[in-house]
Formats: structure tokens, sequence, C-alpha cells
């Protein structure tokens, strides 16, 4: 078990003193690395091998003073494997927590919503997100989501089917959307 010290200057931005688990699972496209709380909800998650990295996307309410590193993370890593290796639907029912505001919240969970293999536009998402003329926060709940592939922002693209952006980079994103059709 390693546990990754936090840096001083986050740790003063956090009121939390949790601990969070975390795994590296490797998969076709690289590492993959899970952070989850306590309870087991994925916290943050993404294309690398670099959890300090991926705790600084945590919102401070939330982010774990401490990284522990495991093994595996379970039903988690579980998902993580299955998901890459063709079940598609593998991640749907392992929980997220995440904090933002209103709107951010919700457009989080629309998009845990969308279903793989049918991807939207990002005016598309704004409007199921009750939105229609706020492209732009639609977009930006895509960019300020944590846990990627757990909530699916790699499922909106611009309109026309240009990619978009995406954290983890177009090549990332552009296998995932293959995968899932």
């Amino acid at each position: 078990m390693n546990t990754i010290p936090v840096d001083p200057r986050t740790v003063r931005e956090t009121s939390a003193s949790t601990t969070a688990d975390f795994a590296i699972t490797d998969t076709p496209i690289g590492p993959f690395t899970t952070l989850v709380d306590a309870d087991g909800a994925v916290l943050a998650a993404g294309w690398t091998a670099d959890a300090v990295n991926l705790q600084g996307l945590i919102h401070p309410v939330l982010r774990p003073a401490t990284l522990r590193q495991r093994s595996s993370l379970g039903s988690v890593t579980s998902a993580v494997i299955a998901y890459h290796a063709g079940d598609v639907t593998a991640i749907d029912s392992i929980p997220v927590r995440q904090r933002s505001g209103e709107f951010l919240m919700h457009a989080w969970d629309v998009l845990r919503k969308v279903p793989a293999g049918s991807p939207l536009s990002y005016t598309e998402f704004a409007a199921i997100s009750g939105r229609p003329n706020a492209t732009r926060a639609a977009a930006n709940a895509c960019a300020r989501n944590a846990a990627a592939l757990f909530v699916p922002c790699h499922r909106i693209f611009r309109v026309g089917g240009a990619l978009g952006g995406f954290r983890w980079g177009l090549p990332i994103k552009r296998w995932l959307l293959d995968h899932e059709e």
C-alpha cells in the first residue's frame, strides 16, 4: 500500500480530512486511475497514472487530504475492466460524488443518462439539461467533470460531429465513442 502525501497548499483549500483510495487499471488506451471516497463513490477518474493530479479536480469540500493506493477498488475496478472489454453499461451503476452549483450538478446527472452509442451535441445536451440556450454552460459541465467515464462527458460533441474538447485527449475520446457504437 502506497500513501501519497498531499501538497500542503491543497490541504489548506479543503475542509475534507479524509483518505481516498485509488487504483490504477491498465486499459487498451492507457492507465486509468479512479479515486473513491470511504463509501466507494467515485470522486475523480481519468486516463492517467497521476492520482495527485486527479485529486486536484475534486471540489474542495470533497477533496481528500490523503490518497492511499490499492491494487483494486472492488466493483469500481471491475466496472472499469468490463467497460473497456466491451460491457459499456458496466459503469452505469457505480456511484459518483461531485459538488458544484445547481446547474452543473443537474448537468452531470443528465450526462449519466446519455446512453452509450447515442452521443449528443452540446446544443442537444444543453436542451435536455433544461437550458436550451446555454450551450457554453453545457460544455462547461463537461469540462469541469472530474469523474470521467462514470459521468460520460465523452458522449457530447460539437454540432456537425466535431469531437470538441476532452481533458484526456481527442484520441481517447474517439476510441471511447467508437468502442460504444
